[in-house]
This record gives structure tokens, sequence and C-alpha cells, in this order.
């Protein structure tokens, strides 16, 4: 402790002190100092000193008659000091509020105000230092420690701490305490000293008030959260952004109750977030029947009473306060037994619409899934069911609801149509016993069927398609057999007869009509997707641009034809001859749909995986596609016929004009593809296809020029041979014409009607054969199974499958490293012999 100081020496402010001009002192200590000068000399030198101090004396006397005038007039004051400009620091902090303190780095008290010597109780001594004070008055903790080690160190420091002591009766008190650096100046040495300035307030009034306040807050919160009803608040996003105890409790929350992810849809079931909405035309609150979902997905009835938004709230704030009920807890008495509990929530809850009706059809009161059966966005009560239905079924509706009334059993259910003709359903209505004070005859249940009746419609589309297809498909066989004959056997007549003899012309013609009649057989196995393809991998871009100069040939003068390439655009894998096919077909039917011109647009595009999904087409499976647009400024197709595009010979052109196989052959070759086709149509406004082809992962393949003229040279060769050729047809037509072709150029040709009868011509030869050619199709033993037993006896082997179907028909029936040509029907004598010759040269 510092040595005892009074009270007046340690309250002078210490900044006054430092400025107190010396100079009066240092004027009385020079004449002090003259006179004791002059007294010196006086005595030292008594003669030659005489008169000079005489001279003092008189000048003296002068000037001290001349201030007793100076003093007598008003002009000099003796014992009157002269005023001075008041300290306005030292007055400040003398009669501070909080405690200030001035002290030396090493801790020396240089001043201390009023209200520090109060906090300490020094008002009568002198008052201890800042660091002893603070030890001794508010106990010793970290925070002082650093305190003072930063009064030291000159630091500036500032700390908010608990102390113990005793002040009004109170042990705790809060204190805030703070020191840095300050510089006293002097007016002589205009040195500058480096002192501490210490400021220490109570501030436990302060933190009373904060507590006081946060024990307040936390009283609230718990009311809130123990309310017999859920609360909650939303944005306008639907966030929720709080909740109480109790709803977090009927949500089965636990401590996932603070999670930021709650939103009202999270909360509410179905579309009860959706009618969550502030109150409007100036209503306070709004009352809304819903379900809350709980964290295992389980649902409960509630109502929910949603207070309007408050005008003028910020964006980010609260714009819907809500109050969760349990609406059994305000329900009638007789409402609350165990059997109306559970009929209450069964029917809030029901996944299935639930409405009842009165005697004139009123919805008497519905659940939220009634609502969304008949596609409004709140309950129905009080509305009339009949007016939600098409016009045709309200006779039917009424006469059910007349036979519930009557308490009729087994009333058949009512198949409806939503009168925005969009939505379609079946009610069952089960008749209610009728209560007292209550007006309900009829009890219905509603079963949303428009899905269903879409995806009924989807199959039984498709079902009738792969019917028509294996139609086409198996009459597109026998006939293949019949063509084959005709053709064959013309080739022969041909051979055998000039141009000049009369019945060449006959001839040709028989084989013209035929080769026609296979065309159509082709597209009838486009159709049933059974036809031979030759797929590469191309780029859509290159294709187009080659088929462009043929497409201005077929289209007229008044058609404007143009190509929209897609960037980047991804390789596809098709046969190239069957997509020109495609192509030229639609715009075809595109030319014929414009007689007055227009403009047909070819656009290609790539669709990724995710913009697949979102088309809607559900037997599309999401992936990677090229689209390909063919669209026109035609007259259209109405509703009504686009369903019958793709069946084969339906055609809306005149007699005469059109087989009725384009579109049907497009649907097919895309189908095979592994690709989708869709159309679009607007009377008067014209006609999209959309074709969706598979992206391929392949690198595109290059054809050589030079080796397809060499292909050209040798299709020219000599086709005449002597080998062994074993011929298995169950056709005999067919049969009879390639034994009489092949013996023709040269060949020894065995005959067999079927499989099993080509083993035993095999075993009667010896197996000395060079070449097999066999159909596919064949009563008793198929070609693959017939191969398989061949290879077991030769397994060098060659043969040919000869079939109307495709190759892919039957491929999958044969092991993978199998080797063999195909020859489809109906086939020339040409080529015949061209695939047999082939055949044997290889090596």
């Amino acid at each position: 402790m510092t040595p005892s100081r009074s009270s007046a020496q340690i309250g002078a402010p210490f900044l006054a002190s430092v400025r107190r001009d010396p100079s009066s002192a240092r004027r009385l200590l020079g004449l002090v100092a003259l006179m004791i000068a002059m007294a010196a000399i006086a005595i030292m030198l008594r003669e030659a000193a005489a008169p000079l101090v005489l001279a003092v004396f008189v000048l003296l006397a002068a000037s001290g008659v001349a201030a007793l005038f100076a003093v007598a007039a008003g002009f000099l004051h003796f014992g009157i000091k002269s005023s001075s400009p008041p300290d306005w620091a030292s007055l400040y902090a003398e009669n501070a509020e909080h405690s200030v303190v001035v002290t030396t780095r090493d801790g020396s008290l240089v001043f201390a105000n009023a209200a520090y010597r109060q906090m300490t109780g020094s008002t009568d001594q002198a008052p201890f230092s800042v660091e002893s004070a603070l030890v001794r008055q508010f106990g010793g903790s970290e925070q002082l420690f650093r305190l003072i080690r930063s009064a030291r160190r000159g630091e500036a420091a500032r700390e908010e701490f608990q102390s113990v002591g005793s002040r009004g009766g109170k042990s705790e008190r809060w204190i805030r305490a703070g020191v840095r650096h300050v510089a006293a100046q002097t007016d002589a040495s205009k040195a500058q000293n480096q002192l501490c300035l210490w400021e220490i307030t109570d501030i436990t009034p302060e933190r009373e008030r904060e507590a006081k306040l946060t024990r307040n807050l936390r009283d609230l919160r718990e009311l809130l959260d123990q309310a017999p009803v859920g609360l909650f608040a939303a944005r306008a996003d639907g966030a929720v952004s709080c909740i109480n105890e109790r709803l977090a409790g009927w949500l089965d929350l636990g401590e996932h109750k603070n999670d930021t992810d709650h939103n009202l849809s999270s909360i509410f079931l179905d579309q009860g977030a959706a009618l969550l909405r502030p109150a409007a035309d100036g209503a306070a609150f709004e009352a809304v029947a819903s379900d809350i979902i709980k964290r295992d997905g389980t649902a409960s009835a509630v109502s929910v009473l949603v207070a309007r938004s408050l005008e003028g709230s910020q964006q980010q704030g609260p714009a819907l306060f809500g109050a969760v009920f349990d609406p059994l807890l305000f329900a009638h008495p007789a409402e609350q037994q165990t059997d109306a509990r559970r009929l209450l929530r069964l029917f809030k809850s029901a996944p299935i619409a639930v409405a009842t009706l009165s005697r004139d059809g009123v919805i008497t009161s519905s659940n939220m899934a009634f609502a969304k059966f008949m596609g409004a966005a709140k309950t129905l009560e009080r509305l009339v069911l009949f007016d939600l239905v098409d016009e045709a079924i309200k006779e039917r509706l009424r006469q059910a609801v007349e036979k519930a009334s009557a308490r009729k059993a087994a009333i058949p259910p009512v198949d409806i149509s939503a009168a925005d003709g969009k939505r379609t359903g079946r009610l069952f209505l089960t008749s209610i016993t009728q209560q007292k004070r209550t007006e309900d005859v009829a009890l219905v249940f509603g079963i949303d069927t428009s899905e269903q009746r879409l995806l009924e419609e989807q199959i039984a589309q498709s079902q009738k398609m792969q019917a028509i297809g294996q139609l086409a498909g198996g009459i597109s066989h026998d006939f293949n057999n019949v063509l084959t004959a005709i053709i064959g056997f013309s080739d022969l007549l041909l051979a055998n007869s000039r141009p000049s003899d009369p019945a060449f012309a006959d001839i040709m013609n028989i084989k013209n009509n035929a080769n026609r009649a296979a065309g159509l057989v082709r597209h009838l196995l486009a159709f049933s997707r059974k036809q031979t393809l030759r797929p590469q991998v191309l780029s859509l871009t290159d294709a187009l641009e080659d088929l462009m100069v043929l497409l201005a040939q077929l289209l007229s003068e008044k058609v404007r034809a143009k190509v929209i390439h897609g960037r980047d655009l991804w390789v596809v894998k098709v046969d190239p001859t069957q997509f020109q096919q495609v192509v030229i077909n639609l715009a075809v039917n595109a030319r014929d749909a414009m007689p007055s011109g227009g403009e047909l647009t070819i656009r290609t595009a790539n669709i990724s995986e995710r913009e697949s999904a979102q088309l809607g087409h559900t037997e599309m499976v999401p992936a990677d596609y090229v689209l390909c647009e063919v669209s026109d400024t035609g007259t259209g197709i109405p509703p009504e016929i686009m369903v019958k595009i793709f069946e084969p010979f339906f055609s809306t052109k005149d007699v005469g004009k059109g087989t009725g196989l384009g579109l049907s052959t497009v649907y097919g070759i895309v189908k095979q593809t592994g690709g989708f086709i869709y159309a679009e149509s607007e009377v008067g406004s014209g006609t999209i296809f959309r074709i969706y082809l598979p992206r391929s992962e392949e690198a595109i393949e290059i054809i050589d020029p030079a080796a397809d003229k060499v292909q050209k040279k040798e299709a020219s060769r000599d086709l005449t041979g002597s080998a062994t050729v074993l011929l298995v047809e169950d056709e005999d037509a067919v049969r009879s014409f390639a034994v009489r072709a092949l013996a023709t150029r040269g060949y020894h040709v065995l005959e067999a009607h079927s499989g099993v009868h080509a083993l035993e011509v095999m075993e009667a030869h010896g197996g000395d054969v060079d070449l097999v050619i066999s159909d596919v199709v064949m009563p008793e033993m198929d070609g693959p199974t017939l191969l398989k037993h061949l290879r077991k006896a030769n397994p060098q082997i060659k043969i040919i499958f000869m079939s109307g179907y495709a190759e892919e028909a039957f491929r999958n029936n044969l092991d993978e490293d199998e080797t063999f040509t195909f020859l489809p029907k109906p086939f020339s004598l040409k080529k015949l012999a061209a695939a047999v010759k082939e055949m044997l040269d290889e090596a």
C-alpha cells in the first residue's frame, strides 16, 4: 500500500499541477539575491561603495514611492492572482460517474477521481493503487492479471468480469475495466511523461437488466413450447423458420427439431402446404384442414389457423404464422368417443377421395384427396357434385344418389369425366343411415382413373400395332416365297428367250410387277420390324446433306426445303438406305399436305438423358438421343386420324394416290433401329414428326471408294461352277426354281424338303457336300438347328441361309462365332448364283 496522503492532495488535479507557472518564485529569489549582493558589496567596499549604495537606495525609494502611487491609483494589486480559464479535462475526470485513475507505468498513483475513491471506500484517506484495489475489492482473476500486465507493458486492454465484493447488500458485481496509454506534457521541459489511464465501470445494473430480459424470453419460449397447440413461422418461399416443442413432438422430430431444411411441404401432407396462405379480405385468420407428416412418414389429421402476414415486414422475416390444432380436442363430446375418433381420422387421411352428399348432390364434407380428385385447390363443401362432372354423366350420377337416398344396396359404380375433360374417375356410392340433424344420404368414394385410362389406350394401341405387325410379318413371309418363285421362273424364261420373241414382253411385265409386289412386302416387313438392315455408324448431318439433292427433285417448286443442323451432333447407327427412305417418305407426305406450297424444315439436335426424361413419353427410356425433326406448314391432321397414321394401308389420300404404307414403313424402320417416333399436328398449321435415334458410342465407319469399285467389278464376273450343293427348302416352287437355276450354272444340286430330310441326304452321300443352302423357317427342323447337326459331322461346312424374315430374327439362335451368308427373299436368279459363287470362293 502507498504512503498515506491527504484526500485534498490526491484530489488536486494532476493535469493542472503539471502546467503551473514558476516565474513568480524565480523573481522573488532574484530580488533576494540582489539584496544580499548589495549588502556584501557595502561591507567589503565601505568607502568606495558608499555612493553606489546610496544611489541604489535612492532608486529603490523612488520605485517604492511609484509603487505606492500605482497601488493608490489601482494600477497595481498585491496578494490577488489573475484569473485563468478552467481545466475542463480535470473537471470532467473528477466528476465522472465511473472511476478514472491515472498511474505511472510502474503502478504509482498520480490521480484518482471521486468515483474511484467512493468505489474503493477510501474517501477519507489516500486511495489504494489500482492493482491493490482491483485485487482487494474485486478479487483476483485471469482478467485482472491481463489488465495489470498490459498496463505495465504500456499496452491497451479492456476486460469484463464478475467480481465478489460487498455493495448494497449484493455479493456479486460485474465490472468493466480498461487501461490505455496517455502522455502528460509540462511547459518547462516540454517533455512527455508516459502514464496509464484507467477507467473502471460497475455494469452490474446493465447485466441485471440483460439477465431479466433473458429470463423473460426463456419463460416466453417455455410458454410457447408447452402450449396445447402447435405453432410455426414460415417465410414466403415456404421455409419454416421456427416451430415449438408441441408441434415438434407431434412431428416426432426429436433432435432434428432445429434442422434448417424444414418447409411446409415436408410438414403438411399433399396439397395442405398449398392451402396454407395468409388470410384474404383483411381477415386476421383463416382456418385450413390438413394432415401433418411425422418423421416416420405417418400422417395425422389437424386443423391449421393461419395468421395474416404483417404489412411492411422485411422480406427475410416470417411471412406466415400458424397454429396447429388437434380437431378432436374441440369437437362435440359425442365425437370424442373412440369410434368417432377412428372414423374421423380415416376420413381425413384416406388416400382415396371420400365425400358425403345430400339428397340434392351437395357435398357436405370431403377430404383433401377428394378435392385433388376433382381438380380443386381447396375443399368442396357446399358445392354441387353434378356441376363438377361432364354433362353426359349427370343423369347417371343423379340416379345413383337417388338409390343411395332410398337405401338401395349394390349401387353400381359411376364412371365420370371432369367438366374440363382432362380427368376421368370412378365413383362408388353407398347409402348412409340417416341420423337426426344431418342431411347426408350418401358416402362417395372416388378413384382417379385418368392415368389408367391413358395407359390403357397406349397399351391397346401398342397391342394393335404389334398384332398388325405380326400379321404383316407372317403374310410377308409366305408372300415372299410366292414372289421368289414368280421372279425366279421369270428369270429362267427370260434366259431362254430373246427380246424379239412375242412372249418376252409379257414375261418382263410379270417380273416387273413381281418386283413391285416385293417392294410392298418390304414395306410390310419394315412395319413388322423384320426386314434386313445393314446399320452403319454415321452422322445425320452428312446423311441429310447427301439427301437434299434427291429431295429437291421430289419436292415441287412451291415447297421450300431447308435443313437446320445441330452443333456437334452425335453419331447414330442406322441403315443409311433405310434412313433415307424414312426422310423421303416424310418429305413426300409433307409435300402432298402443302398443295398450295409451303415450307419443309428438317432440324437435328442432341437430346441429353435429362432432356429425354422430361419429354413425358412413357415408352421412351431416358438416354442420349439424336433428334431428327421433319415439320411442314401444311393442312395438318385431325385428332381422330392421328391415332391411325402409322397403321399399314391407312391413308388420307385419294384412292389410287397412295398405298398407305409410307408412314407404317417409317414407323417400322425407326422402331427396328431402336428409336422412337412421335407426331404432333394442328389442323391448318402443319405437322411435326420427331424421330429420336439412340446415340452410338462407336466410331464412324469409313468406306473405301476403291473397294466399292472392286466389288462392282466382281459382280459382273463368271457365276458358273461345278461344286456339289445341298438345297433345303420346304416350298416346292422355290426349291424347284433354285435347283434349275443352279443346275444351269453347272452345279450338282441335291434337294431336301426339310431339315430331317437334309440330314438323310447328307448321310446318303457320305457328307460329300461343298455348300448347303437352307431356308430358315421349316417344319420339323429349322435352319439354325440343321446347321448345328451339320457342324458335328463337318465343322468346316459352308452354309447360306435364305428367308423372308430379317437376319436378326434367327441370329440369336446361332453361336456368336458362327459364320454364314444371308440371302433375303425374294431373290433373283442372278443374286442366287452370285451368293453361291462368293461363298464357294471364300478361303
